[in-house]
């Protein structure tokens, strides 16, 4: 590698390293990523499998402290209009309302209360979901995947989390055909989340400059 583009990547790992630094023990908003952000749920069908859903186009933001997890405040918003059952016709019959009624409650959404950090990259985190227009208490395990800037253009700052969590429908109102589908409704979720500074929808001002790309592999 040639001298000047070995300096290049010293001066942007000192930058960064400082910059990091600079935010230690100060919250960061973030906020939600909605084209690389997905939950997935599933659900016993009649014994047979587990059926499979996935829903897009959540949104959200998140306050997050890497030092002080417990300072975390998340509140997401889920369209539920946006699940998709694999088929149209599947999907329809899970809108409808015998299920979730998507016409009377379009939206399901998550306000955290507390969380906590049980390891170096995982926790938990619990609040209050609105699903079906019923607010009920809920807890996921959460795991820290990453933060850092995103190697591509324009590179952003964003955290990575990964959560589970389960549920039952009946607790929201749902008990119709509980003899043919399951009740435990079991959640995965993968969500990348953005740093938001001043609404600066791009690079934050402090962020380390991009790395060159005849460094970067």
């Amino acid at each position: 590698m040639p001298r000047r583009h070995r300096q290049r990547a010293r001066l942007a790992l000192l930058l960064g390293s400082a910059a990091l630094a600079a935010h230690a023990g100060t919250p960061v908003r973030y906020e939600i990523d909605p084209v690389h952000t997905r939950v997935v749920f599933d659900i016993d069908h009649a014994g047979f499998s587990r059926a499979i859903g996935t829903l897009s186009g959540s949104q959200g933001s998140l306050q997050f402290d890497a030092d002080d997890w417990s300072t975390a405040k998340l509140d997401v918003v889920v369209p539920m209009q946006r699940l998709d059952m694999g088929d149209s016709g599947w999907s329809a019959a899970v809108f409808a309302p015998r299920f979730l009624d998507v016409k009377r409650y379009p939206e399901a959404r998550f306000v955290s209360s507390r969380v906590e950090r049980t390891s170096d990259d995982t926790g938990s985190v619990c609040g209050d979901l609105t699903l079906h227009g019923v607010t009920r208490p809920l807890c996921m395990r959460l795991k820290l995947n990453r933060i850092a800037r995103y190697p591509l253009p324009p590179f952003r700052h964003t955290a990575g989390f990964s959560a589970t969590a389960s549920l039952r429908r009946s607790d929201f109102g749902m008990d119709s055909w509980l003899s043919l589908v399951g009740d435990t409704v079991e959640l995965r979720i993968e969500a990348e989340l953005v740093r938001r500074n001043g609404g600066d929808a791009g690079k934050a001002p402090d962020d380390p400059p991009a790395p060159d790309p005849q460094t970067t592999p």
